[in-house]
């Protein structure tokens, strides 16, 4: 992983920042996350603490997340012992993947304690631990650990606190040239796993750029170039960067020329990660929350899309209305050229200017009167028909038209949101509700709305999911307001609160409405944009459907980065 020792070094360097800060608040938002609020330097500052299996991960965030009505147990425990204290230290331990910070703080009789938070950012074995240091016993650990599952140590409260297993390795900021000489086997090949097992907090990715850069990896090139490239760590010569190719996105201290992509560098390491993991451990939590939804959207779409083939085919069929009118007549005028107990009848066809003949096939059970009956009954049926099917197609469509865009707020969505898409799905009748022990029904709060600023600062509003767009649109917004939609494409409502905005602001709020769409990842999506007054929800139309008039069209390329600078 990125995230490995050497980079753990460099970022309790950063967060040193935070010595003698301040402990004011401690938010534990997901299962896996802790968010310190740090008051340092005279400033507030966030400090995230992931365990997260995939992403963990410590550094500095401006990111907002959600909080649980109820706090979780692990935060009660943090918030007891940590809140108000002060951080004596921010350290390391060789070079391994494990940060332990220092608090001191007074017990209920007044006396100093100290505490130590440890962060190990190990995979899915990450945890973060709070302990006694008087005592060196476990007070808390976000991810417990017994007997049966570790017999090397235990991770649970009251039991003494082992750190992990020792690994024999060269400690990577106090070596020499000599020293990987002797470690490694040039004879076996394989040197970048050479040197991740024998020099401690080195990840392959920075082992495969030592190897990389030494050109000709040999006796004479690779010890040199390990050692300087660790001295160059060590005196914090750093570009954090982020590298972006068709297969992967990866982030590390610097740029590593062993990867062929395209760059971003950033002015620290946290604000390379907090941009790095914008969204994607919320995305992985709503993707175990959505499997159901999704899958049954899908489902839904299918069936439709089956649907509307077989009342194609039906409405092919209804159009031969005419025909069977035009046999009808045709034997009611020639009723006496055939008897019951034929099977086709040959006839004039006076519609046609030059009398052609027609066979007809009949009935041969059937007299000449019922035969043409016959025809002019399924006349009507199909007349009829016609009428139906058109409507059927019609609701059909927009039932798709709701599904895809269900679907398309699902890839944006946040577990707020979800929770709120679930809930529609149950008001429509395609999920059963499920039954609340809880007697007292909550009183139902607005959305909370997605805000943005301008350039300009003027406030844009998104509504990621149809409650949202529905408020937002029919409730919230104002008459002089603007408002944005893709041309023709699932996506969000979006509205720029300002009635004199200027055309960088309406630029920017067609990129958040294509950004928040089907289109995101295309180039020029067209987005219509009109006031608020000409939006109108029809009656009894699906959530978030709305149909508009004297619209303007602009074209707006979503990026990313753009949209981050905007949030608020």
């Amino acid at each position: 992983m990125a995230y490995d020792g050497i980079f753990t070094y460099c970022m309790i360097n950063e967060l040193k920042q935070l010595k003698n800060g301040k402990i004011t608040k401690i938010y534990q938002p997901f299962k896996h996350e802790v968010i310190l609020h740090i008051r340092s330097n005279g400033k507030n500052q966030k400090l995230l603490l992931s365990a997260h299996p995939s992403y963990s991960r410590v550094h500095l965030t401006n990111e907002t997340l959600g909080n649980p009505e109820v706090p979780p147990m692990f935060c009660m425990v943090l918030r007891k012992h940590l809140e108000g204290s002060v951080i004596e230290e921010i350290e390391g331990h060789e070079c391994e993947r494990m940060i332990f910070i220092t608090v001191r703080s007074r017990n209920e009789i007044g006396d100093i304690t100290y505490k130590r938070l440890i962060i190990e950012i190990m995979g899915r074995h990450s945890n973060i631990i709070l302990m006694d240091i008087d005592k060196n016993i476990i007070i808390d650990a976000i991810k417990h650990l017994s007997p049966a599952q570790n017999r090397y140590r235990t991770v649970l409260p009251g039991q003494p606190y082992v750190l992990p297993p020792k690994q024999d390795k060269l400690d990577a900021f106090h070596i020499s040239e000599e020293d990987v000489l002797r470690k490694l086997d040039f004879n076996s090949g394989k040197l970048a796993d050479q040197i991740v097992q024998k020099i401690g907090g080195i990840s392959p990715l920075l082992a495969k750029e030592m190897v990389f850069k030494a050109g000709i990896a040999n006796r004479a090139t690779l010890p040199k170039e390990v050692c300087s490239l660790l001295e160059k760590i060590k005196d914090r010569q750093m570009n954090p960067t982020i590298m972006i190719n068709k297969e992967k996105e990866l982030f590390y201290l610097f740029p590593l020329d062993h990867i062929k992509s395209e760059t971003k560098s950033f002015d620290s390491l946290s604000e390379m990660l907090d941009r790095f993991y914008f969204q994607k451990a919320e995305r992985d939590r709503v993707k175990q929350q959505t499997h159901d939804i999704e899958r049954f959207l899908l489902n839904e779409r299918k069936k439709n899309k089956t649907k509307l083939k077989k009342l194609a085919n039906t409405l092919d069929s209804a159009k031969q209305a005419d025909q069977y009118r035009l046999f009808g007549e045709l034997l009611t005028s020639h009723i006496y050229a055939f008897k019951k107990g034929d099977k086709k009848v040959t006839v004039s066809n006076y519609y046609e200017e030059d009398n052609s003949s027609l066979t007809i096939e009949i009935n041969p059970l059937k007299s000449p009167s019922e035969n043409a009956q016959f025809y002019f009954q399924k006349y009507q049926k199909a007349k009829k028909s016609i009428s139906i099917v058109k409507e059927q197609i019609e609701q059909t469509n927009i039932e798709i038209e709701y599904i895809e865009g269900l679907l398309q707020q699902l890839e944006s969505a946040s577990v707020k949101d979800v929770k709120e898409i679930r809930e529609e799905l149950i008001e429509g009748g395609y999920f059963k509700k499920k039954q609340s022990k809880q007697s007292k029904k909550r009183k139902q709060q607005a959305p909370v709305l997605e805000k943005y600023l301008t350039s300009n600062q003027e406030v844009i509003l998104v509504g990621k999911n149809n409650k949202q767009n529905e408020y937002l649109t029919n409730k919230f917004a104002s008459k002089r307001d603007l408002w944005f939609h893709t041309k023709d494409i699932p996506g969000s409502h979006v509205v720029l609160k300002s009635e004199n905005p200027s055309e960088e602001s309406i630029m920017e709020a067609a990129q958040l409405a294509a950004y928040f769409s089907k289109a995101k990842n295309s180039s020029n999506v067209p987005v219509d944009y009109t006031l608020i007054k000409n939006v109108k929800k029809p009656n009894g139309a699906k959530p978030g459907y709305v149909i508009y008039d004297d619209q303007l069209t602009i074209y707006a390329t979503p990026d990313e980065d753009k949209i981050l600078s905007l949030k608020k």
